[in-house]
């Protein structure tokens, strides 16, 4: 899952981008507003952290914009701003969640997964398809209730496709969610990784979709 990052003050922005990558996720960072509302333009993000106070454009501009053009990513406010009139105010400029800096890192990616979960439609933290398991917080993956050992990128590429079971994911829709901006993609990176998961999972967990993409499918 691949999110941005808009946070102004260096040492915190470091802090949660460090964080946040450990925890699975793919972060691209930006420092002002502006570079944000450009970075969301290209809707290749599941999740928005966003400050308030930000440089260039305020952040509540920024979740206005991003609103108003009908961009349903889920925002995560994160900010200083303490008094209750701000924090209703981000709420009902559509805001999904709202945290309170000095905040708790483990409980801040709790929360990140709590929106995704709800913006995927599910309640429970486990993703499932079938006999195939994937437990985000943990980083497990099981079949048939056998351990599935897999690498850091096969995990975020499975997990991609099991946010959204049954949906054909392109190529480039599958390299936008799993790599950030400072990486370099193979040619061929995602086709490698697919067939190492197909190797593992059983050529018909993950079908191929001939000129469209792929999509997670129950084994047979």
């Amino acid at each position: 899952m691949r999110l941005l990052l808009i946070e102004d003050d260096t040492m915190i922005g470091r802090a949660l981008r460090q964080g946040l990558s450990e925890a699975g996720f793919t972060v691209d960072w930006v420092t002002d507003g502006l570079a944000a509302g450009r970075a969301l333009a290209n809707d290749v993000y599941d999740l928005a952290v966003l400050d308030l106070g930000l440089p260039g454009q305020d952040g509540m501009a920024v979740l206005r914009q991003l609103r108003t053009r009908g961009d349903a990513i889920p925002v995560l406010i994160v900010t200083a701003r303490d008094a209750v009139a701000d924090r209703i105010a981000g709420l009902n400029a559509g805001a999904d969640d709202y945290v309170l800096k000095p905040f708790d890192l483990d409980e801040l990616i709790a929360r990140v997964r709590a929106l995704l979960r709800r913006h995927a439609g599910g309640a429970s933290p486990l993703l499932q398809c079938g006999e195939l398991t994937l437990d985000p917080v943990h980083k497990l993956v099981s079949l048939k209730g056998d351990k599935v050992d897999l690498s850091a990128r096969e995990f975020s590429l499975l997990e991609t496709l099991m946010q959204r079971p049954g949906a054909v994911l392109s190529r480039t829709q599958l390299e936008d969610s799993i790599y950030g901006w400072t990486e370099e993609i193979g040619s061929n990176a995602v086709e490698v990784h697919l067939h190492k998961l197909r190797r593992k999972l059983g050529a018909d967990t993950i079908r191929n979709v001939r000129g469209v993409g792929y999509k997670v499918c129950e084994p047979s």
